[in-house]
C-alpha cells in the first residue's frame, strides 16, 4: 500500500514536467516542418518563374516564327505567280456598288478622312459598259502598199462552162524584197584654159574644178544613207555589228570589216556630239523633267570581263526631248545632282524610289521631287498574297486616282481644269491614305510585305502628293521607263558596250534616236539628213544647232512625220 501511494506521489509531482517535455517537443517538430515547407515553396516559386521566363521567350520565338513563315508563305506564292500565275498587275474594274473595304474600321481623324475620301469617289463619272470593237488591223497595215504582184488561182475539176461568177475572195499577204547597195558616181568635169599661153581672169586658176561637197567622214567610201543605216541596225532594230557586215557582205560590199564599220562609227557619232549637247540644255531648260536610270553592261578590260555600270535618262514630260547621259557606269546620286547643276535645272524632277534622287537634292530648293504611283502601286500588288484586305485597301484608293485621272482625260481639261479637279477629288484620297497609313500601316512588320508596300509608300507621299500643285504632273514616272525599254532590248542582242566610250557613244544615238520617237518623226529620214548637215554646222551657235534636233526640224519636214493608226469602235 505504502508503495502504491509513493509511486502516486511521484505520477502527481512529475506529470507537469512530462507535459512540459512533450510540448516542448511537439513545438520543436512543428517548426521543423514549417522551415521545411517555406524551403519546399521557394523551391516551387522559383520553378515556376523559370517556367514562366522560358515560356515566355518560346512564345516570342513561336511568334517570330510564324511571320517568318508568313513571310517566306507570302515569297512562295509570289515566285509560284511569277512563274506560272498572270503577269498583270491590273485590279478588278472599279465597282461603286461594292461597299468599301474599310467602312467601320478607324475612328477619329481616320474616320474623318474615309468620310471625305467617300464623298469624293462618290463625284467620279462611272466607266462606260459599252464593249468596243476593233477595227480589222491587217487591211490599215498594208493600204500604203503598193500592189506589185497578183496571182489568180483557178479551182480544179470544174467545169466553169456550167458555173458563171458571182464575186470573189481576196487574201493579201506582204511579201519581202531584200534591200540594195549601189554605187553612186559623183562627176566634176575638170577645165583648163584652151590656150595655155594666156593668163587666166582674174580670181581663175588655169585649172578649174568644181569643189567637192563636204563628207560626213573624211576617206570614208560610206554615204550619209550608209551611216544612218549603220546607226538605225545598231540601236533602233538593236543587230550588231558582225551581223550587219554579214548583211552588207550579202549584198555586194566585199572585204568590209569590223573595224572599217566601227571607225565609220565613231566618227559620225563624234559629228553628231554637238547636237547632243544641245540636247541636253534643251532638256534641262524645262521645269519639268522625268529621270530613271538602268544597267548595261561594259567590258573592263583590266578585269577581262562585263561589269554592271548605269546608264541615266533625263526626259522633259511637256517638249518629249529624251537624253541619255553615262557618267563611268556610276549610279550615285551625284551624276545627276551634277547635270542639274550644271544645265541651272529649276523645277519638278519626277523619279522612282531610289535613295540618291533624295540625297543628290535635299538641300536644293530649286528641285522638288515628285514621286511615282506606279511604284508605290507594285509593293501594293506584291502584298496581295500576304495580306489581302490591307493590300486590296491600298490598291482601291490608287485605282480611285487613276479613276479620276482617266476622267479628266476624257473631259479634255485643261491643266488648271485638272488641277481644279484633283484639290476636289484627289487630295480627299491621298489625306485618307496617308492617315490610313499612320494608323494602321504601322501594325504591320517591317520585314513583312505590307509593311515594305506602306513604308515605301509613306516615306514618299509628300512628295507624291506635289501632283496636286500642277496639273501638268503625271502621277507616275512610266513615260521614262518607256524611254528606256529599248536599251533593255538592245543589251539582250549586242550583250555589252566594249568600252565606257562606246557607252558614251550609245547615249548620243539613243537620246536622237528616242527624242524622234517621241516626236513620230522618221529616224531614217532624219538622220540622213542631220548627218549630211552636220559638217557644215561643226561651229555653229546654239541657235543654229537647236533647229536641227527632232522637235524642230520636224517643222520642215512634215513629210517624215509618222502618223499613228487610230483604232476606231465600230458597233
Amino acid at each position: 500500500m505504502t508503495c502504491f501511494l509513493l509511486k502516486k506521489v511521484l505520477v502527481l509531482l512529475y506529470n507537469p514536467l512530462i507535459i512540459s517535455i512533450f510540448t516542448s517537443v511537439k513545438k520543436r517538430q512543428a517548426m521543423d516542418e514549417k522551415a521545411i515547407l517555406l524551403k519546399t515553396i521557394e523551391g516551387l516559386n522559383a520553378s515556376i518563374a523559370s517556367l514562366s521566363a522560358t515560356n515566355k521567350k518560346q512564345a516570342e520565338q513561336n511568334e517570330k516564327l510564324q511571320a517568318r513563315i508568313k513571310e517566306l508563305t507570302a515569297q512562295v506564292a509570289w515566285l509560284n505567280r511569277q512563274l506560272f500565275g498572270r503577269k498583270s498587275e491590273k485590279l478588278r474594274a472599279y465597282d461603286p456598288n461594292i461597299p468599301d473595304l474599310f467602312a467601320d474600321e478607324f475612328a477619329g481623324l481616320q474616320h474623318q478622312a474615309e468620310e471625305k475620301r467617300d464623298e469624293a469617289v462618290g463625284k467620279i463619272e462611272k466607266e462606260s459598259a459599252e464593249v468596243r470593237k476593233q477595227n480589222r488591223q491587217n487591211r490599215k497595215m498594208i493600204e500604203d502598199l503598193p500592189v506589185l504582184e497578183t496571182e489568180t488561182i483557178e479551182p480544179t475539176g470544174v467545169d466553169l462552162s456550167l458555173y458563171r461568177r458571182i464575186g470573189e475572195e481576196i487574201t493579201k499577204v506582204v511579201k519581202h524584197k531584200p534591200g540594195m547597195l549601189y554605187v553612186k558616181e559623183i562627176i566634176r568635169p575638170k577645165y583648163a584654159l584652151k590656150d595655155s599661153t594666156m593668163l587666166p581672169p582674174a580670181g581663175q586658176k588655169g585649172v578649174e574644178i568644181a569643189p567637192m561637197p563636204l563628207m560626213p567622214v573624211d576617206k570614208c567610201i560610206a554615204d550619209t544613207s550608209l551611216l544612218a543605216e549603220i546607226l538605225l541596225q545598231k540601236y533602233e532594230y538593236h543587230v550588231p555589228f558582225y551581223r550587219q557586215i554579214r548583211q552588207y557582205r550579202h549584198l555586194g560590199l566585199k572585204g568590209l570589216t569590223e573595224s572599217t564599220l566601227d571607225g565609220w562609227f565613231k566618227k559620225t557619232v563624234e559629228l553628231l556630239k554637238p547636237l547632243y549637247e544641245s540636247l541636253k540644255k534643251e532638256v534641262f531648260s524645262c521645269d519639268y523633267v522625268q529621270a530613271d536610270e538602268t544597267t548595261i553592261p561594259v567590258i573592263n578590260r583590266g578585269k577581262h570581263k562585263a561589269e554592271k555600270e548605269y546608264l541615266w535618262m533625263v526626259r522633259s514630260v511637256m517638249e518629249k526631248l529624251v537624253i541619255f547621259h553615262y557618267d563611268m557606269g556610276s549610279r550615285a546620286g551625284s551624276v545627276i545632282e551634277s547635270l542639274a547643276s550644271q544645265y541651272r535645272f529649276k523645277g519638278y524632277l519626277q523619279c522612282d524610289g531610289f535613295a540618291g534622287y533624295e540625297t543628290a537634292f535635299k538641300t536644293n530648293p530649286d528641285v522638288r521631287l515628285v514621286s511615282c504611283m506606279a511604284h508605290i502601286r507594285r509593293d501594293f500588288e506584291h502584298a496581295l498574297s500576304e495580306n489581302k484586305k490591307e493590300a486590296e485597301y491600298g490598291l482601291t484608293q490608287i485605282q480611285y486616282m487613276y479613276r479620276i485621272e482617266h476622267c479628266c482625260d476624257k473631259a479634255g481639261l485643261s491643266f488648271d481644269g485638272r488641277k481644279a479637279k484633283r484639290r476636289e477629288l484627289t487630295r480627299p484620297i491621298m489625306e485618307a491614305m496617308k492617315t490610313w497609313m499612320e494608323t494602321e500601316g504601322i501594325k504591320y512588320s517591317p520585314q513583312s510585305l505590307i509593311g515594305k508596300a506602306v513604308s515605301y509608300a509613306y516615306t514618299r507621299w509628300d512628295n507624291m502628293m506635289r501632283c496636286l500643285e500642277d496639273g501638268r504632273l503625271l502621277l507616275d514616272n512610266n513615260l521614262a521607263e518607256n524611254a528606256i525599254r529599248p536599251i533593255t532590248l538592245g543589251r539582250k542582242n549586242y550583250l555589252f558596250c566594249g568600252n565606257h566610250e562606246a557607252a558614251v557613244n550609245m547615249s548620243v544615238i539613243c537620246s536622237l534616236l528616242a527624242t524622234c520617237k517621241a516626236h513620230d518623226v522618221n529616224p531614217r529620214d532624219y538622220l540622213k539628213d542631220i548627218i549630211a548637215q552636220m559638217p557644215y554646222h561643226k561651229k555653229s551657235a546654239d541657235e543654229e544647232l537647236l533647229n536641227l534636233l527632232p522637235h524642230k526640224w520636224k517643222l520642215q519636214h512634215p513629210e517624215s512625220l509618222l502618223t499613228k493608226q487610230t483604232v476606231e469602235s465600230a458597233n
